[in-house]
């Protein structure tokens, strides 16, 4: 590996150097870079444990463990300078050790990862966040035989890498990255590259891999969710029909948690939300700018007094300068997925989008007319 010196144009080689020679060392170093920067490995992971040793009847610890963004459990197992003859049966067991987790237990190890070394959070949360869902019952963190396998060290062993290929051959998903440092002066430079299976043959690979078994738990999940809100919003947009609410009258029910319709606003819906655990009505601000969005916002905000008063109660105003978009809530707690609670959390999303709109109709307008000036004047 090379520095490259652009003021001399000239190139300087950096010293290869051994992870002993640098008193670097498995847990202290190597172990901590990967669990602060997990897309070294090429890919969005979420770190749940470090040091697992949650198994029965065994006092072995894994050294990483992590979740992708399907759902799978990742055991990362990290040596220095040489892989050593045995990772490989140390990683199939803690594999087979973590196949059985579930969600619950999952959540679990996650809320004792943060709570031991970030310093506290919701670990279901972040989870959420972590796979795009909104909540947990939407997915299947660790589904059927799908766990995965990340061996990291600077040099493997013959039967190492026999033995991954032939993981791999059999559908079971398992890599090699080799890590190397290099110095240059005071300076200290990592080099991760995966080796195996190669990134350009990486998914030929898996694709030539035969599973009985394709189909996972989580389609069925999001299936019979998918098939409940299909239902719910059907009821909906018939009870807004008879309501007289304009709004929604061209719209057709999706198998989505939200159902939008135009404000008169690009970009700037009104949606109806439907969850487990309440019902929304809210002005969702998400245009391609987000300078736009903060400034719609703020000149909503600045009329607040009035636009809650003709609303009728006290709105959830959220900003959200962290993200492109920015929203005004209002929600009510239902037991959304208890179909003889639906007709009254349809009556209040009928009775509180119509209160919305009439709330907001006018300011957006007035608004709109801004932009659409403003564009003019800049061309």
């Amino acid at each position: 590996m090379f520095r490259v010196d652009r003021t001399q144009n000239r190139l300087s080689r950096l010293a290869k150097k051994r992870f002993a020679d640098l008193n670097l060392r498995e847990r202290d170093h190597l172990q901590e870079w990967l669990a602060n920067q997990p897309d070294a490995l090429g890919e969005e992971l979420l770190i749940i444990q470090k040091e697992f040793d949650g198994f029965d009847e065994t006092r072995e610890r894994l050294d990483l463990l992590a979740l992708d963004k399907d759902g799978n459990l990742v055991v990362i197992e990290n040596k220095l300078d040489d892989s050593g003859r045995d990772v490989t049966w140390q990683a199939l067991k803690y594999t087979a050790y973590v196949s059985g987790l579930t969600n619950m237990q999952i959540v679990d190890i996650y809320q004792q990862y943060l709570d031991r070394y970030c310093g506290g959070g919701n670990a279901a949360v972040r989870i959420c966040e972590f796979m795009e869902v909104e909540e947990l019952e939407e997915t299947v963190l660790n589904p059927g035989n799908d766990q995965r396998m990340i061996f990291i060290a600077a040099n493997f062993r013959r039967e190492v890498t026999a033995t991954v290929l032939w993981l791999l051959g059999r559908g079971i998903r398992t890599q090699c990255f080799k890590v190397t440092p290099f110095t240059f002066g005071e300076e200290l430079m990592v080099d991760i590259q995966q080796i195996i299976p190669t990134p350009e043959a990486a998914d030929f690979m898996i694709g030539m891999s035969s599973k009985e078994n394709e189909e996972k738990a989580v389609q069925n999940t999001q299936k019979k969710r998918h098939g409940l809100r299909l239902a719910f919003w059907e009821q909906a947009l018939e009870k807004l029909r008879e309501d007289g609410v304009d709004l929604y009258r061209n719209i057709s029910p999706t198998k989505d948690h939200w159902l939008s319709a135009g404000s008169g606003m690009r970009s700037c819906p009104y949606q109806m939300i439907f969850s487990r655990d309440e019902a929304r009505v809210e002005i969702s601000l998400q245009r391609s700018d987000a300078d736009e969005n903060k400034w719609v916002f703020d000149q909503l905000i600045a009329q607040k007094e009035q636009i809650e008063s003709a609303f009728g109660a006290e709105l959830d105003w959220r900003r959200m300068d962290d993200k492109k978009a920015s929203r005004v809530v209002f929600a009510q707690p239902f037991d959304g997925f208890n179909r003889d609670v639906w007709p009254d959390m349809i009556t209040w999303l009928s009775t509180h989008i119509q209160k919305l709109e009439a709330a907001f109709s006018e300011p957006l307008a007035r608004f709109n007319r801004q932009i659409r000036t403003q564009d003019e004047e800049t061309r």
